[in-house]
């Protein structure tokens, strides 16, 4: 408070922090950020029931068949966030060596090395200046590396 001003009669700066519909806090996946909009906290609260996995939890060489709206993507992980994609008719339709910045609910705000449910893939190809962004994800499954997944007749989904 400024020297010589008295407090507003109207009630606090800051309001209490919201309720939410879901209080995740009792579940001890994720607690709400008070800094946070209600909509930011709750895409982070659906991510964590929708499911994903980081790709620095997975070893080189895991290859994940990423499900979207609209195409079917393979990336064949190399490292951190390098990886050889393969599924979109125009950005790669043979293995590109790509990084995958992570995913966004489709806008600005990007979950680091994340692929999620229920968001889209953001990843920087070699030859367009501004990064893809694919529809949203349906499903993500992971393979190994020495199997061709087209060949495989049981799948471990990601949650």
């Amino acid at each position: 408070m400024l020297p010589g001003s008295r407090p507003s009669p109207k009630g606090p700066l800051f309001p209490r922090q919201k309720r939410y519909t879901l209080d995740a806090r009792i579940s001890g996946m994720f607690s709400p950020h008070p800094n946070l909009a209600d909509e930011v906290n709750g895409r982070i609260i659906q991510a964590e029931i929708e499911g994903g996995v980081f790709l620095n939890d997975l070893p080189p060489s895991t290859v994940l068949e990423i499900q979207t709206m609209h195409h079917r993507y393979t990336a064949v992980l190399l490292g951190g966030s390098e990886a050889l994609l393969s599924g979109h008719p125009e950005f790669c339709p043979t293995p590109v060596h790509v990084a995958i910045a992570g995913s966004t609910w489709g806008g600005s705000m990007l979950k680091l090395q994340y692929v999620g449910r229920g968001m889209h893939l953001e990843f920087r190809h070699p030859e367009y200046a501004t990064p893809i962004v694919t529809s949203a994800i349906q499903e993500i499954r992971d393979y190994q590396a020495d199997t061709d997944p087209a060949c495989l007749k049981t799948d471990r989904s990601v949650s």
